[in-house]
């Protein structure tokens, strides 16, 4: 019976002595998102696209603002020249159109936000694929992601393959844009 007991605690601590090894040969290791979405070109470029919509949008609004308080100020040198009545209508009409003046400017923010969000996350689904598929091919186990979203701990530096991905993405990028560009060449010809 003993002897029974003893095999079976020498088989046990064999497979976990087995199992220890097979653990050891994990290859793991991390992306920093944060970094490669600071990094990424095809990420900054969305950035800048939504930037400048935001300025352009956001100048004509501001023109519209100006002309505004300048109507504001007009108004505070005329209220007394054209009497109570013209003052408090006036001044319900200034009232409005600065409200209605906020609440363009909140619906513009939402709006592209929203658009920046949508684009944005198409993105990341679109990285997160590439994960998958340069781990595969890299034989790695674990792919690991660090950022606002921290997963990890801690990691050596040694597994931050972050680089290796802003490579990649942004070569993939690039390989998307020249076969756009030279479709985008095209259209113009096609509708002339």
């Amino acid at each position: 019976m003993k002897k029974i007991i003893v095999s079976i605690a020498l088989a046990v601590a064999l497979v976990s002595c087995n199992k220890t090894t097979e653990a050891k040969d994990f290859k793991t290791a991390y992306i920093d998102t944060n970094k490669l979405l600071e990094e990424s070109t095809e990420a900054k470029d969305i950035k800048a696209k939504y930037e400048a919509i935001a300025e352009e949008k956001g100048g004509r609004l501001k023109a519209e603002a100006d002309k505004l308080e300048a109507e504001k100020n007009s108004f505070q040198a005329n209220a007394q020249k054209n009497g109570q009545a013209w003052a408090q209508q006036k001044y319900g009409e200034l009232q409005q159109r600065e409200q209605q003046l906020q609440y363009t400017q909140q619906a513009l923010a939402q709006q592209i936000q929203g658009e920046h969000g949508a684009e944005m996350d198409s993105v990341v689904t679109k990285y997160k694929k590439m994960f998958k598929d340069y781990g595969k091919d890299k034989g790695y186990d674990y792919i690991y992601g660090t950022g606002e979203s921290a997963n990890v701990l801690y990691a050596k530096d040694q597994y931050d393959i972050t680089k290796d991905i802003i490579k990649l993405v942004n070569d993939k990028y690039k390989s998307e844009g020249k076969k756009e560009d030279k479709a985008s060449d095209t259209k113009p010809a096609e509708k002339k």
